[in-house]
C-alpha cells in the first residue's frame, strides 16, 4: 500500500521544499546576484513541486492496485481523455499540466541568462524538462499503487508549457537583465 497522499501532503511537500530552496537561494543571492541565485533556487523547487503534483496520490493513499487494474501502457489518444475538472481547480486538466511547467521553462532562462553558455544551457535544460515529463508518466505508468495514468498528452500538455515558460523567461531576462548584477562571473 501507498501510505501517503492528498492534498494535504502535496501542500506539505511543497512548503518544506519551498522552505529549504529558499535557503540555497538566499546562499546563492550572495554570490550570483539576486536574480541568478533566486532563479536557481526557484527551477529547483518549480521541479520538486512537479514531482510532488504528479507522483503522490492525489486523493489520499489508493491501497492496492490488482494487476488485472494496473494499466500495461501508455496513453496514446493525443487530446484525450483528460478529463474537465481536477481536484483542486475546476479548470481542465490539459490546462494545469501545461501550466504546471510554465514557471520551471521562465526560471530556466533566468537562472542561464547570466552566463554566455545560455545559448546552450537552456536549449539543453529544456529537452531536459521533456524528458522529466517523460520520466514522471513512466513512473505513473510502473507504479500503479500512486493511483495515476500516464498519458502522452501530458507530456505534449507539459512541453507545451515549458516552452511558454521559456519565452516568458527570455522576455523576463530582458528586464531583468541578471548579467548585469554585481558581483558577476560572466562564462
Amino acid at each position: 500500500m501507498f501510505p501517503v497522499g492528498g492534498v494535504g501532503v502535496m501542500l506539505l511537500g511543497a512548503f518544506v521544499s519551498g522552505g529549504l530552496c529558499l535557503l540555497l537561494g538566499t546562499a546563492l543571492r550572495r554570490r550570483l546576484g539576486p536574480t541568478t541565485g533566486l532563479s536557481i533556487a526557484g527551477l529547483l523547487w518549480s521541479v520538486v513541486v512537479i514531482a510532488v503534483v504528479t507522483l503522490i496520490p492525489a486523493n489520499g493513499a489508493p491501497g492496492i492496485v490488482s494487476a488485472e487494474g494496473r494499466l500495461t501502457t501508455c496513453s496514446w489518444d493525443i487530446g484525450g481523455p483528460a478529463p474537465t475538472g481536477f481536484w483542486i481547480f475546476q479548470s481542465g486538466q490539459r490546462l494545469l499540466n501545461t501550466v504546471l511547467f510554465v514557471p520551471s521553462g521562465a526560471l530556466l532562462v533566468l537562472a542561464a541568462a547570466r552566463w554566455r553558455a545560455a545559448r546552450v544551457l537552456v536549449p539543453v535544460g529544456f529537452a531536459l524538462l521533456a524528458c522529466y515529463s517523460a520520466g514522471i508518466e513512466l513512473t505513473q505508468l510502473q507504479l500503479a499503487r500512486i493511483d495515476r495514468a500516464c498519458d502522452v498528452t501530458d507530456v505534449i500538455d507539459n512541453v507545451s508549457g515549458a516552452a511558454i515558460g521559456v519565452l516568458v523567461g527570455g522576455l523576463l531576462a530582458l528586464v531583468l537583465r541578471p548579467w548585469r548584477r554585481r558581483g558577476q562571473v560572466r562564462g
